[in-house]
């Protein structure tokens, strides 16, 4: 099993989501998902203008995820994710209340759920699963955060989509480092920027 917490809006989040459902589709891969928000995570943090009102916006995908999730399981959020990532990254489309209808519509489920992104009743759930993830990875780490072979890990932060083998090399790369632990960072300069084709 591989858990991938994300955040529907975290582009970062959504490359590695990618990258997991490639190696799926050439290793006996089960992968669920979770959410990790970064409204959340960042909620009483100061930050830089721009991505406070990143994190601000961020609050209503993951609300209709933790929503999707809590009324039509887990499966609902495997369809529901990517059908928002394509829209939110792929596209472009930053138009919320626009995407998040017609992923709903996508996903087959209700689109009544779209409400659930202008209300907080969801929150204690979001709050819930995102605590899960930084209790699993460190409370001064974000999304994305992958669980294999029940350790957890920050990333990997991947600036584009690995393919084929080298996909596969990658996850084997996680996962032989997920099993030392000793292993506690891996970093380097992002030089590039994002593609997500």
């Amino acid at each position: 099993m591989v858990t991938a917490y994300v955040d529907p809006s975290c582009p970062f989040a959504w490359i590695t989501s990618r990258w997991l459902m490639e190696v799926a589709t050439m290793r006996p891969l089960a992968l669920r998902f979770e959410v990790m928000s970064l409204a959340v995570i960042n909620e009483h943090r100061d930050l830089e203008p721009w991505y406070r009102e990143f994190n601000d916006r961020a609050w209503g995908p993951a609300r209709v995820c933790v929503a999707a999730a809590a009324q039509h399981g887990s499966a609902a959020l495997a369809r529901l994710y990517p059908a928002l990532g394509r829209r939110i990254h792929d596209a472009g489309d930053k138009d919320f209340d626009t995407v998040v209808p017609l992923a709903l519509v996508e996903a087959g489920l209700p689109v009544g759920l779209a409400e659930a992104a202008h209300r907080s009743d969801v929150d204690p759930q979001m709050r819930a699963s995102t605590a899960r993830a930084q209790q699993l990875v460190g409370e001064d780490l974000g999304t994305p955060t992958v669980v294999v072979d029940d350790v957890a890990f920050f990333g990997p932060v991947l600036t584009s989509i690995p393919r084929g083998e080298e996909a596969v090399r990658v996850f084997d790369g996680a996962r032989l480092l997920a099993g030392c632990r000793a292993f506690a960072e891996l970093k380097r300069a992002r030089s590039d920027g994002l593609t997500f084709a």
